[in-house]
């Protein structure tokens, strides 16, 4: 049963993506307060009971109708997600957790360069914004990210996989110039600019007073090759895609596809600012197997 200080669940196990002690006194802070002289009644679940079912649907990728029974019912779990998108509290809690890992790193709290990219994903049928990105012969929508240069989220936009690259660049760069007005440098992909269109270059540069440098790859290099700065935003889109929710884009609104990727880095950071590992890793329990003797498999 569940060891953990959690008064919403008392009797309730722990799932791999639940919280732990030290990462809810962290998040707990950083939650809406309930104004009680609103009136309302009595919250039936808490807060941490809230994230443990985001976190499980987010991790194993389930419909929110697959809640399991002893998380909370799937629609007060899908209320609250939607709820938190709408009034921004996502947002807060994600650019705050940024800040203090940047800080614990030894960075200052904002960014002076980034770097961006963008990743086609397969969707689940209906949803707005469906498309075919005829490049990765790939059905879906189109994650237009930049990261900063440890590789947490910046800005996100999802669209269209029909949408090239460098018209989602448009998209998230404006964001990134209204957000961040320290970042000055961007590194792009070729996909960015080309000898056929660099107009992208000049506009950043003119209207956003923003530099975009592009790293391309070498005619002489054939298969995989690891690319000075955007190896940075391919890992966080390797990180993302460990969340299963993620691998797919199985939601309807492009909002919440936005929000469910924040969600996942804001579990990302959490666990850092907790000093633990990710508790859906398998490392411990390879290292225990390397470990046992010839006796030991013997008589187990």
């Amino acid at each position: 049963m569940c060891q953990c200080d959690n008064s919403e669940a008392v009797s309730r196990p722990c799932c791999p993506s639940s919280l732990t002690d030290e990462m809810w006194e962290i998040i707990q802070p950083f939650l809406p307060m309930r104004d009680l002289r609103k009136g309302g009644g009595v919250r039936k679940y808490g807060d941490r009971l809230v994230l443990d079912s985001i976190f499980y649907v987010l991790r194993s990728g389930c419909q929110w109708r697959m809640l399991p029974r002893d998380l909370m019912p799937w629609d007060a779990a899908h209320r609250w997600f939607t709820k938190w998108r709408r009034d921004g509290t996502w947002d807060r809690v994600h650019d705050e957790f940024r800040r203090q890992v940047r800080i614990g790193a030894g960075r200052d709290p904002e960014p002076s360069a980034a770097v961006i990219d963008a990743q086609s994903v397969r969707t689940s049928e209906g949803g707005e914004a469906r498309g075919f990105d005829a490049g990765k012969r790939t059905p879906g929508r189109k994650r237009h990210m930049i990261v900063d240069t440890m590789g947490l989220l910046l800005v996100v936009a999802v669209t269209s996989a029909s949408v090239q690259d460098r018209a989602g660049g448009r998209a998230v760069l404006t964001r990134l110039a209204a957000g961040f007005r320290t970042v000055v440098l961007v590194w792009a992909g070729g996909g960015y600019a080309n000898s056929v269109d660099s107009r992208l270059l000049s506009w950043a540069r003119d209207a956003l007073d923003i530099v975009v440098g592009i790293v391309k790859r070498t005619d002489d290099v054939k298969g995989f090759k690891v690319l000075p700065r955007r190896w940075v935003v391919e890992r966080s889109f390797g990180r993302l895609v460990r969340n299963r929710r993620l691998a797919r884009d199985y939601e309807r609104l492009t909002a919440t596809s936005e929000a469910m990727i924040k969600v996942a880095m804001i579990r990302l950071m959490l666990v850092r600012l907790a000093g633990q590992p990710s508790r859906w890793s398998h490392e411990s329990h390879r290292k225990t197997a390397r470990t046992k003797t010839i006796e030991d498999l013997i008589a187990a």
